[in-house]
């Protein structure tokens, strides 16, 4: 009997090991297999920083005429919240500056009778305000992240600076912060056909919408033969757009005393006038533009006349040097501080477009003198200013030769997807 035991004993003990290991998920062979179900959940769909997964969404736009208060109401949110909102911190959201036209999403639960749980209303392309029903009225601010997308383009005018932009489906933008940049060195009002830009930048995105251009790295400006490059480049002491030379693009003049407009005549000596319909001197040009446009001053200088001169009407007329005088006829208004002897610099307002004295509609007629002489304001010569620091040149040279480099490379090859 002793001697049965012994023998039996591991038989049975392999035995109940096999069957535990059946019974735990194990197999013949060794494998183990888990009856468990996994679980797995599904992504939460979060929008403005909250969890809309399980909420029906509404969209709609601010009405005419509408507040805060009665917007909630439209919407179903409850009594209490109604009347708080009507004391938001101006600090997070001042309520009277809500807009009509402006878009908002309200989320609302999937009950029987649903619930309004949040409400964001869109403050700006990237800035919104998000109000929270759950208990008592919370709201908060919420800013979508911006990328942004460095870009090579080119585009060739045809028609219009702005053609061209549209035609190469570049930003419109890329026109204000080109003419910001080329404003001393380009007349932009006398772009002609055949005219070529190209531009290498960083471009804004909020999700897939482009918001805008954040940075010029480099342009250059061509029109037959000349390039006009234009560098950023900065250090500890200077930062703004240079040539290939080191100059800065930046002169002692602008080259027109608008923003954007056309010009309607140019420099002539024998020009028919528009009114008296004999021919005489047109020693200016015109700029015809909307009345009230800005007019700016296109240098340092001093205000040597102030007031109604016959045919030209309101009349500014500023000395920049010992040089150069410049004059601005049939101003609506003046600038704010304008008078004679008063020192003005590059870019003040000192007047606004308008159609007094001798003028069949809102323009500009600019005038330049140098030496008392009339001369074509198209074709003046800006006196420079001061080149790249000798000690920033090393630094710069190596900047201006990747982005000349760049500039020329195909297009498409620099841009990010």
């Amino acid at each position: 009997m002793h001697n049965y035991f012994k023998i039996i004993l591991p038989f049975l003990f392999a035995l109940t090991l096999f069957v535990g290991c059946k019974g735990n998920g194990g197999s013949a062979d060794g494998e183990t297999s888990d009856s468990t179900q996994v679980v797995v959940e599904e992504p939460r769909h979060i929008e403005y920083g909250v969890d809309v997964t399980d909420l029906d969404e509404v969209q709609g736009k601010v009405a005419n005429g509408q507040i805060i208060t009665s917007l909630l109401r439209n919407l179903g949110a409850n009594k209490t919240a109604i009347t708080q909102a009507a004391f938001i911190p101006d600090s997070i959201f001042d309520v009277r500056r809500m807009r009509a036209g402006q878009r908002y999403s309200a989320y609302y639960t999937q009950d029987s009778v649903p619930q309004l749980v949040y409400l964001v209303y869109q403050h700006s392309v990237t800035d919104f305000i998000v109000f929270h029903f759950e208990d008592s009225l919370h709201v908060e601010q919420f800013t979508k992240p911006t990328t942004v997308k460095t870009r090579q383009g080119e585009f060739i005018v045809e028609t219009s600076l702005w053609n061209a932009i549209i035609d190469a489906d570049m930003n419109m933008t890329l026109a204000l912060q080109l003419s910001d940049i080329y404003a001393w060195t380009v007349d932009f009002f006398g772009l002609q056909k055949g005219d070529r830009f190209r531009v290498y930048y960083d471009e804004l995105f909020v999700d897939t919408v482009s918001i805008g251009i954040s940075k010029i790295h480099a342009a250059c400006y061509t029109r037959g033969e000349k390039d006009i490059y234009a560098v950023f480049y900065e250090n500890d002491d200077v930062s703004g757009y240079w040539d290939l030379e080191g100059n800065n693009v930046k002169k002692a003049f602008l080259k027109a005393p608008l923003s954007f407009s056309r010009i309607s005549s140019k420099f002539t000596y024998a020009r028919k006038h528009p009114i008296y319909k004999t021919v005489r001197p047109h020693t200016g040009v015109d700029y015809a533009a909307p009345m009230g446009t800005p007019v700016m001053a296109i240098g340092d200088g001093v205000v040597t006349f102030k007031g109604y001169k016959g045919g030209g009407g309101h009349t500014v007329k500023i000395k920049h040097n010992s040089t150069y005088t410049s004059a601005y006829l049939h101003l609506s208004k003046y600038g704010k501080g304008i008078a004679e002897g008063v020192r003005v610099t590059q870019g003040q307002v000192i007047g606004y477009v308008g159609s007094s004295g001798s003028s069949t509609g809102p323009h500009l007629d600019f005038r330049i003198w140098k030496n008392g002489t009339p001369i074509d304001p198209l074709k003046m010569e800006s006196p420079p200013t001061e080149p790249i620091p000798a000690n920033a040149r090393t630094e710069f040279d190596s900047v201006k030769t990747i982005m000349v480099k760049i500039l020329n490379e195909e297009l498409g090859i620099r841009n990010e997807e």
